[in-house]
């Protein structure tokens, strides 16, 4: 996947988003796609199977088939909209999907743990990290972000800078059937903004421009002080709201529709929803301090008795900041990409440490208002779907199978060193895990940017190549027994399809947008879908097993999330310099899956292809011994 760079502001008013004209999402020849998807799924399906969907292929693109039909229509699509392919794949990935949104959908930063000393230090990073929220926003507000380029393959391509936009003015609204994600539009006098504090499942609406003057940090510090105070001195006891947030959408939606009745909630809601983000106070989860544990507080929050509740999960930015030392950020995904979020929280992040020598005070100057409580009109039924989300929040939590591995025999810089791409050789490693454990291969999902592209989001890297699976064959299966430099050669040709594949994704010629596009307008215009969409092969291929990211940071943190299917992995990982992050998830009712047996399956796909580099090499030094050079630049692929 392709880094970015940051441009100098000089650079950058060349490279204004205004400026900025990049090129539209190219549409693929259709028989190229047609050529590839056989391609990926021959040696993941049955050969009966295989000979079953060929047929169906070969007849959905031929002259005038249904196929050429669909292709001009989208062609004709791509004339008229600015991505032919957005609205359809916002839908399929995020809102058509009524599953829950905690660990399902939302993925979690985790930052280094802190120490607090008293419930006051927890107060002043939250006041620090708000500052930095507002400071950001700031330059959103005047475009003043710099554009992002691609670094690594295509690099110094400009990239679309849109998703930028949703960080903090945009919101996830709950339907029966399907979601609505919801831009704010910025009007001539906007409104005071204000960000959501939740502390002790309560919900504070907290002024950040109060009298056209911004609050200091000191004043927000106040703020927060008096916040706390309130969220424990309430006599009634409030109902935890929030936990409707992390139940099923469709389920959601129905609690929703409750609430709007009653005007009190309507006001409450509509604060929530137009918010800049959330800052999660929470209290102490109970748990040792694992990388593990902390990770799991932010995918899930522990669960209601702990800090489930205390979350609004509709909202794209939760920053939480527990009293434990547990911060980080729980997002929700439809607005931006992974690399979206690590560019805005490392921004973050630098500002509070290079802020971190200042000790931030009560301000003495005025006496601010006091925040607001959100109050809720809570009816038996509310109170109803309330013990079912908690219920129901309980089992995501018990079920989740997640570990944080740390594989420490070495990182990028070896791979490097082997003139090979750290993610491509990550991905046949994850493959060669996944074969060692199970004896096949599986659909795989890898997120690759076409950010190059006008509102470019993502597809996919299919990295269950045919070459990868001969690898993984050669490393594992004994006969018949190959010699190291072949097992060699079935490696780089590995790396090579996976290189090969990414480019082909992130210059927007991959086969599943393509193909998501074409069954999309094929329900628009036919009666029936065409066979190739209902057979049992396009199924399997949507069917996402291994579901993988690179999300590599450059500060102290790291990201993660949960599978998505019941018998699937989310493997996300952070490649860097010495070790090599890994952040596993499955979930424990399916009896096949076992996060720490992958991850064990994982090092010891890593070190056993550490062990056919040394080898290799070697081998290839003692034969050059006499010759000019042995340098590892004579090991190209």
């Amino acid at each position: 996947m392709p880094l970015l760079k940051k441009v100098t502001q000089k650079e950058n008013d060349t490279h204004s988003l205004e400026k900025m004209e990049l090129p539209k999402l190219p549409v693929p020849p259709l028989q190229q796609t047609l050529q590839m998807y056989l391609q990926c799924m021959k040696h993941l399906v049955a050969e009966e199977q295989y000979k079953k969907t060929k047929a169906i292929v070969e007849r959905f693109g031929s002259v005038g088939g249904q196929g050429e039909v669909l292709q001009q229509e989208l062609l004709a699509r791509r004339e008229k909209t600015e991505n032919w392919v957005l609205k359809y794949w916002l839908e399929d990935m995020y809102l058509n999907n009524r599953l829950a949104l905690p660990v399902n959908s939302s993925p979690a930063i985790v930052f280094a743990r802190q120490h607090f000393q008293d419930a006051k230090d927890q107060l002043r990073f939250a006041a620090h990290l708000i500052s930095g929220v507002i400071d950001y926003k700031a330059l959103l507000d005047t475009h003043a972000v710099p554009v992002d380029f691609a670094r690594g393959q295509l690099s110094g391509h400009p990239l679309c800078m849109k998703q930028y936009y949703g960080l903090f003015s945009s919101y996830r609204l709950p339907g029966h059937t399907k979601d609505t994600l919801v831009a704010q539009k910025s009007n001539i006098m906007p409104e005071p903004e204000h960000i959501i504090v939740a502390c002790n499942n309560q919900f504070f609406v907290l002024d950040v421009v109060i009298n056209f003057r911004r609050l200091s940090e000191g004043d927000l510090f106040t703020q927060l002080q008096k916040i706390v105070k309130m969220s424990e001195n309430e006599e009634e006891t409030l109902p935890p709201i929030g936990l409707l947030t992390s139940d099923g959408r469709t389920e959601w939606a129905e609690a929703r529709a409750i609430l709007v009745e009653d005007s009190t909630n309507r006001d409450s809601l509509d604060m929530i929803e137009r918010s800049m983000c959330l800052v999660c106070l929470d209290s102490p989860s109970g748990e040792e301090l694992t990388e593990t544990n902390m990770a799991l507080q932010l995918l899930h929050g522990g669960g209601y008795h702990k800090n489930g509740a205390n979350r609004w999960y509709d909202k794209p930015m939760q920053f939480v900041v527990g009293r434990d030392g547990v911060c980080g950020t729980i997002c929700e995904h439809s607005p931006f990409d992974g690399i979206i979020l690590v560019q805005c929280v490392e921004h973050l992040l630098k500002h509070m440490k290079e802020g971190a020598k200042k000790l931030v005070r009560a301000d003495s100057v005025s006496e601010l208002p006091a925040p607001r409580r959100l109050r809720w009109k809570c009816s038996p039924e509310t109170q109803g779907h309330l013990a079912s989300s908690a219920e129901k929040l309980q089992g995501v939590v018990k079920n989740l199978d997640f570990i944080v591995h740390k594989f420490e025999n070495y990182g990028k810089e070896f791979i490097k060193n082997q003139k090979m791409s750290p993610d491509a050789y990550i991905q046949v490693a994850l493959q060669l895990a996944f074969y060692r454990l199970y004896g096949r291969l599986v659909p795989t999902y890898e997120s690759a940017s076409i950010r190059r592209f006008e509102e470019g989001r993502v597809d996919n890297i299919r990295s269950a190549t045919p070459q990868a699976l001969d690898f993984v064959k050669g490393m594992i299966d004994k006969k018949p027994s190959l010699q190291d430099s072949e097992k060699m050669q079935l490696f780089k040709d590995a790396i090579t399809a996976q290189t090969n594949y990414t480019i082909l994704a992130i210059t927007g010629m991959a086969i599943d947008n393509h193909l998501l596009g074409l069954r999309e307008l094929a329900r628009e215009h036919f009666k029936e879908l065409p066979d190739i969409f209902t057979d049992e092969t396009y199924l399997t291929s949507n069917r996402f097993i291994l579901s993988t990211s690179q999300v590599p940071t450059t500060m102290e943190m790291f990201c993660c999330y949960g599978p998505v299917i019941p018998n699937g992995y989310g493997a996300c990982y952070n490649p860097q310099s010495e070790h090599i992050l890994f952040c596993i998830s499955s979930f424990k009712d399916c009896k096949e899956t076992s996060s720490s047996k992958f991850a064990q399956a994982v090092g010891e796909s890593l070190m056993d292809m550490k062990e056919l580099c040394d080898k290799c090499n070697l081998t290839e030094t003692s034969t050059k011994q006499g010759g000019t050079s042995t340098s590892q630049s004579d090991h190209k692929l």
